[in-house]
């Protein structure tokens, strides 16, 4: 279920004494007392509803709440399905990979970018591997040739002993 984030105080619930009344209509009945608007409201059917609790002018709308509420949470709802949530898959090769694996961890990688997902590429290099970083830059170049709708986002770069790379699927 989702909730509204802000609720709105209502008929009995509204402390102030004078507020700005909108009818149901659209039209403005002016400063009137809580009393009587809420009896404006009651005469409708509806409820006074306070839409901006600004202290020295307080304004209140004549509408059916519940009605209100459910819109509300309907246009929340239709808000959550349009959100792309963008997941970031990782795939990672090691500095003396062979041309074959690495053409497999691309093919891998092509399968995430096509379904739109961020591509974090990590080569990880241990003990005396750590003096062929330049190597290793170059197979992240072909690595990254191998992806076809991709676009890097981030270049290779060093992170501690990590050599990271970001691919991002290629903007229409």
């Amino acid at each position: 279920m989702f909730h509204i984030k802000q609720d709105f105080l209502i008929n009995d619930q509204i402390e102030f004494s004078k507020v700005q009344v909108i009818k149901s209509n659209g039209e403005k009945a002016g400063l009137l007392p809580i009393a009587t608007a809420i009896k404006l409201a009651e005469d409708e059917g509806l409820d006074l509803v306070l839409v901006s609790s600004n202290p020295t002018n307080p304004v209140c709308k004549i509408l059916d709440y519940s009605k209100y509420k459910f819109e509300m949470n309907k246009k929340a709802k239709e808000s959550k399905k349009k959100q792309k949530v963008i997941e970031i898959k990782e795939v990672r090769i090691s500095p003396n990979i062979d041309r074959h694996d690495l053409e497999v961890k691309a093919k891998n990688a092509n399968k995430f970018i096509d379904a739109g997902n961020k591509v974090k590429v990590t080569m990880r290099f241990r003990g005396r591997e750590l003096n062929f970083v330049e190597q290793g830059k170059e197979i992240m170049d072909t690595f990254r040739d191998l992806i076809l709708d991709a676009q890097v986002e981030k270049e290779a770069k060093m992170e501690g002993k990590n050599l990271v790379m970001f691919l991002i699927p290629k903007q229409k």
